[in-house]
């Protein structure tokens, strides 16, 4: 510097640039470039919300509602959102979001229960073949509501007798049934007049046209190829989406996690302003609820499930989505905004579907509770049925049914995301450049696995999976997790873990979320449980029973999601060194690999000169406590 002088010495520096090393990584703009991460944070957060606002919320909410007590139910509702929903989807984001890693690799944190993460892969490969089902109903109702006037506003033969708006009433004369004899000024004793059962158009529509279905599950039938195709146009349109991951789903969120809203709004308005859409609004929330129903147990335990499942803990889904955040991300607010998002768009589509249920039961002067149905009753029979009584009726079906599209793609997305999550994180280098194929296989596999739901005993195993798989299964799964991670991993050190991320916390902060981690969500969950078990009976489709091997088969499912917790803990027990208590400690012990996935943000806690020393002392085996 002496020598040259100062502009001596910059054109020295002029001339001969250093040249630096970059990581070619760099220009993905990625924190984690080895992975990926979001592209921003309103990637994250409506991937999240299009994931937790699920076809549950469109149409079984609404039916738990009116059926609790209309709006005493939102204070159970809401009170479980408080103790179990949100502390354990902050768990679980928390837990995916701090190691970088899907629902299998993140139990580095307790190899013993890695059989968990399993599970919940196995329910979301599983569900993952009926939902895509569910989305290829919702592409063929849209598709047929593209006519005047829809194909299920009347009967298709109106000599058909089971086929008919109203009941069909009969008068015993004489031994004789008379269908009209009104009409020849007869009258009929009470006790003579007998009421036939018949179906309504809508409903006629949906087994006989849609569905095509048959007796029972032992009659497979033929594949339905309407149904057939709905259901590759499906797996395309999800394929199509996750062709480069996150980095294409979440621009496709953009669009599937807010037209839903902007649909019930629409649907809403339309609603309010039909005659006897207060009716049907009052016997939802309004005047006509029902306090004395908090004081039965089963109203709880509706609102607990729901709050459970609607939020899609235990599917291994939040996992998945948080893994690919930034490190720094404030996952706990997040939490809120998901989870409140999710328990308002449940409230909010119950007033757009009873409004036009009420017009329905005006129009037919019967009592609301007679046109109200839940799940498939009411998404392809009670509310296509009552759309179809409406002006412009097509125009409301289509935005009805693309709705319905809408939801149910943005909840495939994030289940395939966990498929292929889990494979890229076990074989990354295999993987890591060939995710289209990974997606598009994963896309194909499941089309086909989804065949035999679209042949005419389809809708049989799409209740079989959804009663079986779909149900305490789950809560069974979250048990082990929550009391994995509170009490086997440490609560406490798992708080040390979210405070690296999102920084100190104050010990007042932190105690109601160790009140619910260590007891209270844990207690709710294994009553719940308890009483799922116990209560449990064998489905049914309507009035149709399933065989015997029918049900052999929904238990041997089930047999396959837990059978991977014990297995995995004996097989890594009988791996392990030392003598069975070293054994079982080592494996209730936090593993090597289990750590932030980048070495800048492991800090002291889990630098690997700390590892490395903890490794070697005699008295402290385990790695990065």
């Amino acid at each position: 510097m002496r020598k040259y002088g100062w502009k001596g010495f910059k054109d020295l520096i002029l001339r001969n640039p250093v040249v630096v090393d970059q990581d070619p990584h760099l220009d993905s703009g990625d924190e984690n470039a080895e992975r990926g991460n979001w592209s921003n944070k309103r990637d994250y957060i409506l991937s999240m919300i299009g994931y937790a606002v699920g076809l549950g919320n469109i149409w079984r909410f609404p039916y738990l509602a009116y059926k609790n007590g209309g709006g005493a139910f939102l204070i159970p509702y809401f009170t479980m959102l408080v103790v179990t929903g949100i502390p354990l989807f902050f768990l679980e984001s928390a837990f995916g979001q701090f190691c970088s890693q899907g629902p299998i690799n993140v139990w580095r944190a307790v190899p013993i229960l890695q059989g968990v993460g399993i599970g919940m892969v196995m329910v979301t490969l599983i569900v993952s073949i009926y939902y895509n089902v569910i989305i290829a109903y919702s592409l063929y109702y849209m598709f047929a509501s593209m006519q005047f006037p829809l194909p299920w506003s009347s009967c298709p033969n109106q000599t058909d007798t089971t086929c008919s708006d109203t009941p069909i009433v009969y008068c015993n004369m004489s031994g004789v049934l008379t269908a009209n004899w009104t009409q020849q000024n007869n009258t009929c004793n009470s006790s003579d007049i007998i009421t036939k059962a018949v179906q309504s158009p809508s409903e006629y529509y949906w087994d006989n046209v849609a569905l095509q279905r048959s007796s029972d599950l032992g009659e497979t039938g033929p594949v339905v190829w309407h149904l057939a195709l709905c259901l590759l146009l499906s797996s395309i349109l999800v394929a199509a989406a996750l062709i480069r991951g996150i980095k294409s789903s979440g621009k496709v969120v953009y669009f599937t996690a807010t037209f839903p809203y902007a649909v019930i709004l629409i649907l809403l308005i339309r609603g309010v302003t039909l005659e006897g859409a207060k009716d049907g609004i009052e016997f939802y929330i309004g005047s006509q609820s029902n306090l004395t129903k908090l004081t039965e147990a089963q109203v709880w335990k509706d609102a607990a499930t729901q709050t459970f499942y609607s939020l899609s803990i235990g599917w291994g889904g939040l996992m998945t989505l948080a893994s690919y955040n930034n490190f720094h991300n404030n996952v706990f607010k997040d939490s809120f905004v998901v989870t409140l998002t999710n328990a308002g768009t449940s409230v909010f589509a119950g007033f757009a579907i009873f409004s036009i249920l009420g017009h329905m039961a005006h129009i037919y002067k019967i009592p609301v509770e007679e046109v109200v149905k839940e799940g498939f009753g009411l998404a392809f029979i009670a509310y296509p049925g009552a759309l179809s009584k409406l002006p412009i009726s097509p125009l409301w079906s289509i935005l009805f049914f693309f709705m319905l599209l809408t939801v149910g793609l943005d909840s495939q997305f994030a289940g395939i995301e966990v498929l292929t999550t889990c494979l890229l994180d076990a074989f990354p280098k295999a993987f890591k450049s060939k995710r289209a194929l990974l997606s598009i296989t994963t896309c194909s596999v499941l089309y086909l696995l989804g065949l035999p739901c679209v042949t005419r005993a389809g809708i049989y195993w799409v209740t079989l999976i959804d009663q079986f798989v779909a149900s305490w299964v789950l809560l069974f799964l979250v048990l082990l997790e929550i009391v994995g991670i509170s009490y086997v991993y440490g609560g406490n050190r798992f708080i040390k873990d979210i405070e690296m991320m999102v920084g100190k916390k104050s010990f007042g902060f932190w105690l109601w979320w160790r009140a619910c981690w260590f007891f209270i969500s844990p207690c709710i969950i294994l009553v719940i449980l308890g009483w799922s078990v116990v209560t449990f009976a064998p489905p049914t489709y309507g009035n149709v029973e399933y065989p015997s091997w029918g049900l052999a088969l929904g238990w041997c499912m089930v047999v396959f999601v837990l059978i991977w917790i014990p297995a995995v803990a004996v097989y890594k027990l009988i791996k392990a060194n030392g003598n069975p208590w070293k054994r079982l400690k080592s494996l209730c012990s936090p593993s090597e690999g289990w750590h932030p996935y980048l070495d800048i943000h492991r800090g002291e806690r889990y630098s690997k000169e700390r590892c490395f020393r903890k490794k070697s002392e005699k008295n402290h085996p385990e790695l990065c406590r």
